[in-house]
């Protein structure tokens, strides 16, 4: 269990990303050529503008993690517009990028990528946005901060 969270927090901290098929290319005599776009751990912005998709959804975090795998799909099924958005919104993580190319990246989103690749990458993005699993982690960096004086290292009041 440690280990899966010390993974999931190097691709957190490497800002790693998940690389979604968006159109597949075959050319006559050459292989085929696959374009590629990647989720990225989005900016505060961002994530405010994903949390605003959510609530307009009417479902909490709660709720969603305490869906089985078929209500998730079902609820996938049912909010395609959204779901594309917010992978949009990963994508085009920017203010600009986020209000102008992610509505275009939405619609090729939605009618270029399989079904299945969303799902799971949205199930993985939700597992990365989390902080819960990553204090652990955090109190050890808090700890081993290189700023701080070691206790060889201080003064005596003398």
């Amino acid at each position: 269990m440690n280990r899966i969270i010390e993974l999931e927090a190097a691709e957190a901290l490497l800002d790693a990303g998940i690389s979604l098929p968006l159109l597949r290319m075959r050319l006559p005599f050459c292989r085929e050529r696959v374009l590629r776009i990647v989720m990225r751990r989005p900016f505060w912005g961002t994530q405010m503008r994903i949390a605003r998709l959510y609530l307009r959804q009417g479902i909490g975090a709660q709720k969603l993690a305490a869906m089985t795998a078929e209500e998730e799909m079902a609820f996938f099924d049912e909010h395609p517009k959204e779901l594309s958005q917010m992978v949009a919104l990963t994508v085009c993580r920017g203010y600009l990028s986020g209000l102008i190319l992610a509505p275009v990246v939405a619609f090729l989103v939605r009618w270029r990528v399989p079904r299945e690749y969303l799902v799971e990458a949205q199930r993985r993005f939700s597992r990365l946005r989390a902080t819960r699993d990553f204090r652990n982690i955090i109190i050890w960096a808090e700890q081993t901060n290189p700023f701080r004086p070691g206790v060889s290292h201080r003064r005596s009041g003398s």
